[in-house]
């Protein structure tokens, strides 16, 4: 790989899953590193492998980013290294699953706005002014393709990814000629503990394939490298996609909650 030695990267959400396989991209490709999440014990594992993927260098983090002042700790961290960060990853994220008005807790809601949408751009706030300054940055966002298709039982989690999206786009705009990019990286259902953390084992969608986080993070890697707008992956939600834009959203949103809905759903319909 053709990168820059010895810059300085920032991953969030990188004790395992799509954070880990994107930290582990930029240690192949002798970025030193700083990782974080809530888990203290994943991140010291975490920072053992990246070490082994060849990053001489590697910061650990504990920092619950559901909490409002955890970014402005995470940028004080940064701060004391003496470093320029070259590459903000925006990656942390949960989902609450279930009904919205049965089944789902406000409080949990909440707390995923704020990891899911608001540390993103406190984070951005906080980093992206310096990369302006000095004409160079690269910044990733995990968005998701529930960024632009409706989600129903994951509904205010498709909403928080459709705000990424959005801030993802509309920043890019803002800063094109300045040296900095900004990346979005939309994965479909991929295979992490994304949906035991949102309770949502017992989802249609864990009937289907699932991505490998592998092969999510290298798409995301790629993309970001060359300073692409956005990259969905798997290749076939690319295609799907494309052809939702030419459907009746009502009629994707139907298709979407047959989806996700329980796998007992259609046994409880019958017995109504």
């Amino acid at each position: 790989m053709n990168d820059q030695k010895n810059s300085l990267a920032l991953v969030t959400g990188a004790s395992s899953g799509i954070g880990l396989e994107l930290a582990r991209c930029f240690a192949r490709g002798g970025y030193d590193l700083v990782i974080v999440s809530e888990d203290r014990a994943g991140l010291d594992a975490a920072a053992q492998t990246l070490r082994r993927d060849g990053a001489s260098r590697v910061e650990t983090v504990v920092a619950d980013l559901s909490q409002l002042d955890s970014p402005r700790r995470v940028y004080d961290h940064v701060r004391t290294l003496g470093r320029e960060l070259d590459v903000l990853v925006n990656n942390a994220g949960v989902g609450v699953y279930g009904d919205f008005t049965r089944e789902t807790n406000l409080r949990e809601e909440v707390a995923m706005i704020q990891l899911n949408t608001i540390a993103y751009v406190q984070l951005t706030k906080l980093f992206a002014p310096a990369m302006v300054e000095r004409g160079s940055g690269k910044i990733l966002m995990t968005a998701s393709v529930a960024s632009i298709t409706p989600t129903p039982m994951l509904t205010v989690y498709g909403a928080t990814k459709a705000f990424v999206y959005e801030f993802a786009m509309g920043l890019r705009e803002e800063l094109r000629d300045t040296g900095v990019t900004v990346t979005a990286l939309m994965p479909g259902p991929t295979d992490t503990d994304f949906f035991e953390r949102a309770n949502a084992t017992d989802s249609k969608i864990m009937d289907q394939k699932l991505a490998d986080p592998a092969d999510v993070a290298k798409a995301g890697y790629d993309a970001l490298m060359k300073g692409e707008n956005q990259v969905i992956v798997p290749f076939k939600y690319n295609v799907q996609t494309k052809i939702n834009k030419v459907i009746p959203e009502p009629l994707v949103a139907r298709q979407a909650k047959k989806m996700h809905e329980r796998k007992d759903e259609e046994q409880r319909d019958e017995q109504r």
